[in-house]
């Protein structure tokens, strides 16, 4: 879940900016701000830092694994090479 107190400071900062003869509907307009910040960032698509750290965890442990099979397959592919029978060319 994203924190939503920075949205609630950027609305109330934005309200700020309005200017003083608007202020009247100051309270009304920090509240459309602030749901206007919420939809925008809903359709980012954000995800929060622990499931980013998770993600990043799993992709780390990932790339391990694939340097290992990737070493094994080089040492198989190597102990593969040295026991093949030496093939010799026919003499015409």
């Amino acid at each position: 879940m994203i924190d939503l107190n920075p949205i609630d400071d950027l609305a109330r900062r934005l309200s700020t900016l309005v200017p003083p003869s608007v202020r009247e509907g100051r309270e009304e307009l920090q509240q459309n701000f602030k749901a206007v910040l919420q939809s925008g960032l809903a359709k980012l698509d954000l995800v929060t830092r622990e499931e980013f750290e998770v993600q990043r965890e799993v992709l780390l442990r990932t790339r391990e694994k694939l340097e290992a099979l990737q070493q094994t397959v080089a040492d198989l592919e190597a102990q593969l090479a040295q026991s093949e029978p030496l093939t010799t060319t026919p003499h015409h």
